[in-house]
């Protein structure tokens, strides 16, 4: 599984940490919302970035006052049909103010990138032979769009009152 983040290939400064395995001494750790619920203080003291992994049935609201203390969320797509993350992303973005690294995570798939992106994502996970060539072809697919989104991008109505 290949990592962009800004635009480039770039290696997981992150261990995933399953459950209540132990921690390593040092650098960032991805863990689950039941190990971050458990062991949030603890975490917070190592003095390493904290991630926190959410499944698609669990709602960004339950983290959103502890987005101070969290460098990362991963959100997770179990599959191209649970759309969840999309909402959540946005939700995380624009609600919460969550403005640490925000990951795609599970089944990610090209077609769907420009659409993360656009909705907050900044970092995803993706499997295939050229993940980055994919993400650079996903992200200039169009460029023009009709709706405001969390990437800022002028909408059409936007870019026609500027040239008019």
């Amino acid at each position: 599984m290949a990592l962009i983040k800004n635009h480039e290939l770039t290696p997981d400064t992150y261990t995933r940490i399953a459950g209540d395995a132990e921690l390593p001494d040092q650098g960032g750790v991805l863990v689950d919302l039941q190990r971050w619920q458990d062991d949030w203080q603890s975490l917070g003291r190592r003095g390493s970035p904290v991630g926190v992994w959410l499944t698609s049935d669990q709602h960004p609201e339950i983290i959103a006052d502890d987005l101070d203390q969290i460098d990362l969320v991963a959100l997770e797509f179990p599959s191209f049909r649970d759309g969840r993350a999309y909402s959540y992303a946005r939700l995380l973005r624009d609600r919460y103010g969550f403005s640490g690294e925000l990951r795609a995570v599970g089944d990610v798939l090209p077609d769907q990138l420009l659409y993360m992106h656009r909705v907050g994502f900044d970092a995803f996970e993706l499997a295939g032979q050229d993940p980055l060539s994919d993400y650079q072809t996903a992200l200039e697919e169009f460029d023009v769009f009709y709706q405001p989104a969390a990437d800022a991008r002028a909408t059409a109505l936007r870019l026609r009152h500027a040239r008019g």
